[in-house]
């Protein structure tokens, strides 16, 4: 029977199996929605991937990581759709590349072009400096307030 049990220390976690071997993987706090850190979640992926190898349910390795991670632990859908990837052959357990636009077009250039037009005219709506730039309403509005801190 394969046991999970985690031992938090300041920048670490240990996760062990019955047969006493030990991995040690380190925590870096960047982060995600939904308060998981990315390493977590990739942990969390690599120990789906050590009980599909032992042949555990999906469903076993939830409980389990439920146990280890706590509240942090993946949850009852993704827990499962990792068990379907590697059952269907994956290895990895990085995000595959998704085709499209990026989440975000917020950039350094974007963010000092609508600096710019601001400057030249400061009593322009969001609309007015959307339809000068070309960007969405959402993105121009989340770069005034975050990184402007303009209202």
């Amino acid at each position: 029977m394969l046991y999970l049990s985690t031992i938090i220390q300041p920048t670490c976690v240990f996760i062990s199996a019955c047969f006493s071997e030990f991995w040690l993987f380190p925590l870096h706090f960047s982060r995600v929605s939904g308060n998981i850190e990315v390493v977590v979640v990739k942990e969390q992926r690599i120990c789906i991937k050590f009980c599909f190898k032992l042949n555990k349910t999906a469903a076993e390795t939830h409980r389990m990581l439920k146990e280890a991670f706590g509240d942090q632990a993946l949850s009852h859908a993704r827990t499962f759709e990792w068990f379907k990837h590697f059952k269907d052959g994956w290895e990895s357990v990085e995000d595959h590349k998704h085709s499209g636009r990026l989440s975000t077009c917020i950039t350094l250039e974007i963010i000092e072009k609508v600096h710019e037009v601001i400057l030249e005219h400061r009593r322009q709506t969001i609309h007015d400096v959307c339809n000068h730039i070309g960007l969405s309403y959402g993105s121009c509005q989340r770069i005034l307030a975050d990184e402007l801190n303009m209202r």
